[in-house]
């Protein structure tokens, strides 16, 4: 690994919301990961360029108006606008909101809304590291067939040997897509820990690391699993989505997937195996 690389990767992995970086080191980390000059950044944010400037070499601190400016205008997750806001030594926006009983109650509502309502289809909730929050009932059978463990990380649970792995007729494209899209995860979210940590663990796994080392097989628009299932053969691809305009670092962390057949057969077979 180049210096370079190993230097953010250590930055990563020493990352403690108790012990942010410096505000200056952050904020330049991020101008520069956008690819944004310190005159991009003014002309996008309505701050002046004097003012970054000093932001960044520690001349003047920021305010919390300040930060919420440069957030929008670098676009970052609201996860990193916490941790920018902790660097800054000002709480995090996601502490002790409190949201009211009424606001979560509809938030979990509309999410188990789509998850059954996609029967008898699969469809789950994940975090930002795919551990399973819920599922729907198709999802639990269709899973515990295709030998899912009792890990609820559903990354591992493909990725790691066993009989889920066994389970995926294509499962060096499929593996090699869900480690690139965990590298997005962290790419889009550089003070992530857990993140960069389940990275690791994922490459490290047996036959991971020569898989990486080959050229991935694109042969559609997208990409297909297909699972062994006692004698069927059943072709699946996924929609991911989020809760839009989250300022919340928890909210912005689901994701809700549903799984599709890709073909009449795979549909014919959920509709014999799982309608009510």
């Amino acid at each position: 690994m180049d210096p370079a690389a190993q230097t953010r990767k250590d930055d990563v992995m020493s990352y403690n919301p108790n012990h942010p970086p410096a505000f200056p080191g952050f904020l330049r980390a991020w101008r520069q990961r956008r690819r944004l000059s310190q005159l991009e950044l003014s002309l996008q944010s309505g701050m002046s360029q004097r003012h970054i400037s000093f932001l960044e070499t520690g001349r003047s601190n920021p305010s919390r108006f300040a930060i919420a400016q440069l957030a929008e205008a670098m676009e970052m997750p609201a996860a990193e606008v916490d941790a920018m806001l902790l660097s800054a030594g000002f709480a995090a926006r996601s502490v002790g909101k409190g949201w009211d009983g009424q606001t979560k109650q509809a938030v979990a509502a509309s999410i188990d809304h789509v998850l059954q309502g996609h029967a008898p289809f699969p469809a789950i909730s994940v975090d930002r590291i795919w551990n399973l929050v819920k599922a729907n009932e198709p999802a639990l059978r269709f899973f515990a067939l295709a030998g899912a463990t009792t890990d609820s990380n559903l990354l591992r649970a493909v990725v790691a040997p066993g009989p889920m792995r066994e389970s995926i007729l294509n499962w060096e494209d499929t593996a090699r897509a869900l480690v690139r899209m965990l590298e997005i995860e962290v790419a889009r979210r550089p003070h992530d820990a857990e993140a960069m940590d389940l990275l690791a663990d994922l490459k490290a796994l047996d036959g991971v690391p020569a898989l990486l080392a080959q050229p991935g097989n694109e042969t559609g628009p997208v990409l297909t699993i297909r699972f062994k299932i006692g004698d069927a053969v059943l072709d699946m691809f996924s929609l991911i989505a989020t809760i839009g305009m989250s300022a919340d670092a928890t909210l912005d962390d689901l994701r809700i997937e549903t799984l599709l057949p890709a073909n009449e057969a795979t549909h014919a077979w959920f509709r014999e195996t799982f309608a009510a």
